[in-house]
Order: C-alpha cells, then sequence, then structure tokens
C-alpha cells in the first residue's frame, strides 16, 4: 500500500475544506445552536430538578453530532468528483481503489474530527468544564474513531448512488435518528425497552458515550466497550466501504 498516495488524498481533503469558509461556519452553525438552545437553555431547569449541570451533559453529545454530520456527508464529495470527472482522473492512475478509498475517508474523518474540536473549544470558552485535561486527547480518539466510521459509512452509500439529491435525501433519513437516539441529548438510563434496544443498536451512542465518559466521567456502557464496539464497526465499514468503492462504476 502506497502511503504517498494515502497522504496527497488525504491532504486534498483538508485543502478543499480550508478553503471553503462558508462551510466551516455552516457545518457548526446546527451543532452550536442545539449546544446553546438546548444546553443553556435547560441547564436552570435540570439543576432545579436535581438533575445536576445540562450543559455538561449535552456537550458531548453536540460534539458528536458536530462529527456524525460532517463525516457521513463526505461521501457527497464522490459523487460530486464522479460527475465533475475528476472521479474518473483518479481511478484511471495506477493506485490501488483502496488505497483512494482510505485516503479520501481518512481526509473526510480529519475534518469531520476538526469540526468537533471547534465545538469543544467553543463549549470550553462558554463554561464546559472537562474533568480531566489528560483525558482530552482519549475525547480526541473516540472523536477520530466516530469520524473514521461515519465517513466510511457515507463512502460506502455514496458509492452505490449517482444523484446528489438522492444521497441528501438518504443521509437525512439515516442521520436524524442515529443522532436521536444515540443518548446525546438525553440519558440513556431509563428509557423504555423498544427505545433503549435501539439505542444500544446505534454505533453513535457508543461513541457518545465514549466522549462523556472520557469528558465528565460519566459513562452507560463503560469505557472498554465504548472503545470495542467502534473500533470494530470501524474495521467493518472500512471493509465494506472499500468493497463497494472497488466496485463502483464510472
Amino acid at each position: 500500500m502506497d502511503a504517498n498516495v494515502i497522504y496527497i488524498l488525504w491532504k486534498r481533503q483538508l485543502i478543499r475544506y480550508s478553503r471553503s469558509k462558508s462551510r466551516m461556519i455552516g457545518s457548526i452553525a446546527q451543532p452550536l445552536l442545539f449546544l446553546f438552545a438546548l444546553g443553556l437553555g435547560f441547564s436552570s431547569v435540570f439543576q432545579q430538578a436535581g438533575q445536576g449541570n445540562y450543559f455538561q451533559f449535552l456537550t458531548p453529545g453536540i460534539i458528536s453530532m458536530a462529527i456524525l454530520f460532517t463525516a457521513i456527508f463526505t461521501g457527497i464529495e464522490i459523487i460530486w468528483d464522479r460527475q465533475f470527472g475528476f472521479l474518473k482522473e483518479t481511478l484511471v492512475a495506477p493506485v490501488s481503489r483502496l488505497e483512494i478509498m482510505i485516503g479520501r475517508t481518512l481526509g473526510g474523518a480529519t475534518v469531520a474530527s476538526l469540526q468537533g474540536i471547534i465545538v469543544m473549544i467553543i463549549a470550553l470558552l462558554v463554561g464546559f468544564v472537562p474533568q480531566s485535561l489528560l483525558m482530552i486527547p482519549v475525547a480526541f480518539a473516540f472523536m477520530f474513531l466516530i469520524a473514521t466510521l461515519f465517513a466510511a459509512i457515507g463512502t460506502a452509500i455514496a458509492s452505490r448512488l449517482e444523484d446528489m439529491q438522492g444521497f441528501q435525501l438518504i443521509m437525512n433519513f439515516i442521520v436524524m435518528p442515529l443522532f436521536f437516539l444515540s443518548g446525546a441529548l438525553f440519558p440513556l438510563a431509563g428509557l423504555p425497552q423498544v427505545v433503549g434496544i435501539i439505542s444500544k443498536v446505534d454505533l453513535l451512542s457508543y461513541g457518545v458515550d465514549g466522549i462523556r465518559s472520557a469528558l465528565t466521567g460519566v459513562s452507560y456502557f463503560g469505557f472498554a466497550v465504548d472503545f470495542a464496539v467502534l473500533g470494530v464497526s470501524t474495521a467493518v465499514c472500512l471493509a465494506i466501504g472499500s468493497y463497494l468503492f472497488s466496485k463502483m462504476q464510472i
């Protein structure tokens, strides 16, 4: 496997991101709206009810939201490049499709992780307090796992589609349930049985729980379970995404 090919495609994703200021702002606008409207708005209500600080609880979920939305929608760039001919030029180059897929996925995951870090920095500025500065790198590791997982899923789905509107509709149908049932906005403990089962199947739940465990010390599944599920799921989705990408017709 040629690391230079992967690096070049990874770097291309970062350059495209750095040159699109509107993309930077637009992709964090919705997470910040949730963070301020819900986090600051309901914090006093939770404190009065004796449920702790809701802003502290919510912040890891909103960080995960920013990563999820950015990562999974990186797949649309495949459709965009296919329509404008860049993908064809890439695929006829003397490099393997696996290297192309990994480079694009890692680039998208890095961009999504940066979005999550930006949201976390803003949260720190307005009052979020992590349990330990030493655990912040662990939170970064969970962010990158989430980003890689859902960038791979987005790539896999985009490899089977040719229409950008169709991709956006499918992604919206997938993303919103993933987010709302992940425990990002509410605790997973005490949920109705059906909702609890769905939340345990939702892979984002383990990412949210992992970041929350690292930043606040509160965990539902357990730190080891979160890391194991995310690690295995990421490896499987990368394999599936690589296979579907290799079968893509131009």
